[in-house]
């Protein structure tokens, strides 16, 4: 009798198991496709010219969400979003653009930068989805066909005031760590070693020259679940 106690207790928690990650694959799915469509949303505000300058209605972005900042693309991935900014690193973690409850997150800004061209280190982070949204493309930077590919390594940072160009300097993956998301420096002589213990870590050389006066862009996503990070580095150039 107990042992068909135990067998009928076996099989309700396998069936309340299986119901459980049913529902959290669908909810994901779910949350997938509303970031997606957002995205599609955001993009009919987006025009590229002849010349590949980028037009952004940032007044009807920020009528959506007051907390956008920027538009950030990458050449031959997915990531070509809305960059948004509030008071903390952990919000959009789990919200979307519409500040809707979204596993999948969004893209934003690291809570202590200041688009005032002072900061030395621009911080973007977003998640790595399977399906290769936020972030999840970032990876393919790493391959060959990606960083020996001159026209892919100019990203574009737009803002409300200006359109930026970045040249990347370095990718790499590496354990969790917070030393290459630092935003203060105590000397130019911190900065420096700063610059070149990033560039030095690189899985290819781009012999991309730095100096105290440099201004870069950090894109950081998670790999291997959470245990590591998939950084790019680009040094602004216009």
């Amino acid at each position: 009798m107990k042992k068909k106690k135990r067998v009928i207790v076996f099989i309700i928690s396998a069936m309340l198991f299986s119901f459980i990650s049913l529902n959290n694959i669908s909810n994901r799915e779910k949350d997938l496709i509303e970031n997606e469509t957002i995205k599609e949303e955001i993009n009919e505000l987006v025009e590229i010219e002849d010349d590949n300058k980028i037009e952004i209605d940032f007044n009807e972005l920020k009528k959506q969400n007051k907390d956008t900042v920027a538009y950030l693309k990458v050449n031959n991935t997915n990531i070509d979003y809305a960059i948004v900014q509030t008071n903390n690193n952990s919000y959009y973690l789990k919200h979307n653009f519409k500040k809707e409850y979204n596993t999948a997150g969004w893209l934003f800004l690291d809570y202590r930068n200041k688009l005032n061209g002072k900061d030395r280190n621009l911080i973007i982070y977003g998640h790595n989805m399977k399906n290769g949204s936020m972030m999840g493309s970032l990876k393919n930077t790493l391959k060959k066909d990606w960083y020996l590919n001159n026209d892919n390594l100019e990203i574009t940072f737009i803002t409300d005031k200006e359109q930026f160009k970045y040249k990347v300097f370095s990718i790499y993956q590496i354990k969790v760590e917070d030393y290459y998301i630092k935003t203060i420096f105590k000397s130019d002589k911190d900065y420096m070693k700063f610059l070149n213990t990033l560039k030095n870590r690189s899985i290819y050389n781009f012999d991309i020259q730095l100096n105290k006066d440099d201004k870069i862009l950090t894109l950081s996503t998670c790999a291997k679940g959470h245990s590591e990070r998939i950084v790019l580095h680009a040094k602004l150039i216009k």
